[in-house]
């Protein structure tokens, strides 16, 4: 039997390069704007920012090029180009869409668990047309440690009302991954810039090329006894 077939209650999603297909414009902004700022971006500095919250990158920043190293300035542009480029629409993700209405149809609760600040996340998810299909969204400003602390996921499974430990994530980055094992679910790895390494292909029950991937595995698992009796009795009452 596939890891992803076995019972569970909820899924929660991280947001960029997991739900959006953000991460590459983000990275070549990341890229401009340094170069910009007159600081010379590497790939490995930005590995280590992918899925990381805004202090962390701040810090990771400053560890490679300096505690001169201008984060607000930085911050504010790429902010600012992100907003240019996204435009009226955000694409997202192959199979995205796909996964999230077919669980929707089966009465899953959904949620996402992002590392984004609430203006950025909710309107990225709103424009990407998918904002309706979750029952709540977990924002940086929602939680006092961000990942790859577990509280992100924690918090979303409570507001869920659903044990951590029948919950599958999606994640695309290592400090994703490491917070959604942490909080103690099935942790799925879909990874767009950043490939796993085998400590964090460990941590995870599958490793998938796409969402599209998931589709079949999830929309035909079973729910945990306690999600089939939630399910029949949101069925009953239609």
């Amino acid at each position: 039997m596939s890891p992803l077939a076995h019972p569970f209650d909820a899924v929660i999603f991280d947001m960029d390069g997991t739900l959006l297909d953000t991460e590459a414009v983000f990275k070549a902004i990341v890229y401009e704007v340094c170069t910009e700022l007159g600081f010379a971006m590497t790939d490995h500095v930005h590995g280590r920012m992918v899925g990381s919250s805004h202090e962390t990158t701040a810090g990771l920043l400053a560890e490679a090029f300096g505690a001169e190293f201008p984060y607000e300035l930085f911050d504010e542009k790429c902010r600012a180009s992100m907003y240019v480029r996204m435009g009226d629409a955000v694409p997202v993700k192959t199979g995205a869409v796909e996964l999230v209405s077919a669980l929707r149809e089966l009465d899953v609760p959904l949620a996402v668990a992002t590392s984004s600040r609430s203006h950025h996340a909710l309107s990225h998810l709103k424009s990407a047309g998918v904002i309706d299909y979750f029952d709540t969204i977990v924002t940086r400003d929602d939680v006092a440690n961000p990942k790859p602390h577990p509280e992100p996921y924690l918090t979303a499974a409570k507001r869920l009302a659903v044990d951590p430990v029948h919950c599958v994530a999606f994640e695309d980055s290592v400090a994703g991954v490491r917070a959604a094992h942490a909080a103690g679910m099935r942790t799925v790895m879909v990874p767009d810039l950043v490939p796993p390494s085998e400590d964090i292909a460990a941590l995870c029950v599958a490793v998938l090329e796409s969402l599209a991937h998931a589709h079949d595995h999830l929309v035909s698992a079973p729910r945990t006894a306690n999600g089939l009796q939630k399910h029949l009795h949101i069925k009953s009452k239609g």
